[in-house]
């Protein structure tokens, strides 16, 4: 779960579909996504340990929000935060738990960042142990 619609989405479709089933949902912090970059994390020690829980909270609050959204369909979900690299952890992720299936959005990220980074729902689909459903978008066209 990013903070994309598409995530949101997602999450939709796997209450809807599973409404039974045991869902997690995951949330992963990249460091690489954030403005201060991998290579320097600032002036002082701490900034990292800052920047790490500032990111965990923006995390808490972004799962609070799925519990609602599962709340609209009377599911209940479990949740969980991770931090690396989005899709290399959500593979292991998958690969750790029992994970039956993967339901995630076409695509969270801005186009640069999944240019320089890498389309995290195209290598999940390459290298995950389990099934993956890609939720894409519609476009809408203006008559």
């Amino acid at each position: 779960m990013d903070y994309s619609d598409l995530a949101t989405k997602a999450l939709r479709t796997a209450c809807s579909l599973h409404p039974a089933a045991d869902i997690t949902v995951l949330h992963v912090i990249d460091f690489r996504t954030s403005d201060l970059g991998p290579g320097g994390w600032g002036e002082t020690p701490t900034t990292w340990d800052d920047w790490l829980a500032d990111a965990r909270d923006h995390a808490d609050e972004l799962l609070a929000d799925a519990q609602a959204v599962a709340a609209e369909y009377d599911v209940d979900i479990a949740t969980d935060t991770a931090v690396g690299e989005d899709a290399q952890t959500i593979v292991g992720y998958t690969e750790d738990n029992d994970v039956d299936l993967i339901i995630m959005g076409s695509h969270g990220r801005s186009l640069p960042a999944r240019i320089l980074l890498g389309d995290v729902s195209e290598t999940v689909v390459r290298r995950a142990p389990v099934p993956v459903m890609v939720v894409r978008g519609q476009k809408h066209l203006d008559a």
